[in-house]
């Protein structure tokens, strides 16, 4: 009999959703949701040292270079995520996990040793993929492995730890480049060097996690998947009570991977509203925060002669209010609902930044005000770009669900996000408020019209199991 021909039937995933919290579940936090912290270390770097860069006797960057750097980075994110997140759903998230991760540190390493602009962008390249690699098999393991009441709160608040990735960054970057710490070209090296070595830590503590047992399942390897689970349960619940009974899911094991072709199925047959849906949120958040976070820096030396060892500073407040909006707002996405959270900070956000604008090319902000109306607009902004990667991972079904992820983190990025550094770089070197006010003019009306299309076509997942969202491709019923 062929794999095709079995079928299963287990109550694996219905009991993983019935878990209360525990241990477990805040190591899987820690081990894999690093993973955002990584990525808001590398930005806020990039941005925090640009200043340093174009001052580096080695690069001595221009600001369309400091742009084009952000730009080779998301670029390698984009081809990151498509391959890796192929290899998820092929290989298994747990062997991904150390890849991944390894490719980052590789880049990351490397950019603190570039001595010239063209190697400097190429490990930016390395490490965005890395990063990119991370999103589609990190965020589909933390989908599987966390219960549903709960995924809502914990989807955002993970991907809000970016900003403590962003806030790491700030720090370090204001006191390694402080004049006289470190010699010129050294403090921005010692600055990229703190990602690889927290990434060489987070190596470690991933040998601690197991396969997602749902992938395990589809894959005909269920006495593998019962071991995970009976394993966690024993972790976690009190024996004594009484036996439970949970649902049961029938499925024909695959004997092959999830294909572009599944993944096409799924888009434009299956699920089109769906992907109209994830591609807006995906495009516009990326646009958003990608134009104005990549060229932060540029924007407070430029336009208020902020000192590059000064910019971590002004970063510090900003990172905060991106984290406490994810976290604060969380968990009105499992009680209120998705689509009303979503529309809601989407559309408000876009608002607050066309205020912002308005404001900026008045001549009515300094620094520290500039600043302030920022972190008003990114308190919702953050909560909303986290609700994306929060929708496109659990819209679809387990088989692609890591090459979805991939999908719409590279669609959306390479629409809005690859060219908005760039275009603002070249904006700012422009010296006109008006030219910057107007890029961010036309990130407000993208964010806007995203919560639009949430409101419309947003799909009510709060507190339902992954199966009963997206049905599997391989359900025997």
């Amino acid at each position: 009999m062929s794999i095709e021909a079995e079928v299963v039937e287990s109550d694996v995933p219905a009991r993983l959703d019935a878990l209360p919290w525990a241990r477990f579940h805040t190591l899987v936090i820690a081990a894999l949701g690093v993973t955002w912290v990584l990525d808001g270390l590398e930005v806020t770097l990039a941005g925090a040292v640009s200043g340093a860069l174009k001052e580096s006797p080695a690069l001595h960057l221009t600001d369309t270079q400091v742009g084009m750097t952000a730009s080779a980075y998301l670029a390698g994110a984009v081809l990151g995520a498509l391959m890796f997140g192929w290899l998820a759903d092929l290989f298994g998230r747990k062997r991904l996990f150390f890849v991944t991760l390894g490719v980052y540190i590789a880049g990351t390493a490397m950019s603190a040793g570039s001595p010239d602009f063209l190697l400097f962008a190429l490990s930016r390249f390395v490490t965005g993929a890395g990063i990119g690699g991370e999103y589609a098999a990190i965020n589909s393991a933390i989908q599987e492995l966390i219960p549903a009441r709960y995924r809502g709160r914990t989807d955002l608040a993970v991907n809000g730890s970016f900003w403590v990735g962003a806030a790491l960054g700030a720090i370090g970057s204001s006191v390694l480049l402080e004049p006289g710490r470190l010699p010129p070209d050294m403090g921005w090296r010692a600055a990229f060097g703190i990602g690889a070595a927290l990434g060489i830590v987070i190596l470690f503590l991933r040998r601690l996690l197991p396969e997602s047992p749902r992938w395990l399942l589809l894959h005909g390897r269920h006495e593998e998947a019962e071991r995970v689970a009976s394993r966690v349960e024993r972790e976690v619940l009190d024996h004594s009570a009484p036996l439970v009974a949970h649902p049961r899911v029938r499925l024909r094991p695959r004997g092959r991977a999830a294909s572009f072709v599944d993944l096409a199925r799924c888009l434009f047959s299956l699920y089109p509203r769906r992907a109209v849906l994830g591609l807006a949120l995906m495009t516009a958040q990326a646009f958003c925060y990608n134009a104005i976070f990549f060229t932060y820096a540029l924007v407070l030396g430029r336009f208020y002669d902020v000192a590059p060892e000064d910019v971590g500073l002004y970063l510090l407040p900003f990172a905060v209010s991106n984290f406490l909006g994810p976290l604060l707002l969380g968990p009105w996405f499992d009680t209120w609902g998705r689509r009303a959270m979503i529309s809601m900070t989407y559309v408000l956000s876009g608002l607050l930044l066309a205020l912002t604008a308005l404001l900026f090319v008045e001549g009515l902000l300094g620094a520290a005000t500039q600043t302030l109306a920022w972190t008003f607009v990114f308190f919702f902004a953050s909560a909303a770009a986290s609700s994306a990667y929060l929708t496109v991972s659990e819209s679809f079904p387990v088989e692609v669900r890591a090459l979805a992820i991939a999908f719409f983190y590279a669609v959306g990025t390479g629409i809005g996000g690859i060219g908005a550094p760039w275009l603002f770089g070249a904006l700012i070197g422009t010296g006109e408020p008006a030219a910057i006010a107007s890029g961010y003019a036309l990130g407000a009306v993208m964010m806007i019209g995203a919560g639009i299309v949430a409101l419309r076509l947003g799909v009510d997942a709060e507190r339902k199991p992954l199966e009963a969202v997206a049905r599997p491709l391989s359900s025997a019923d």
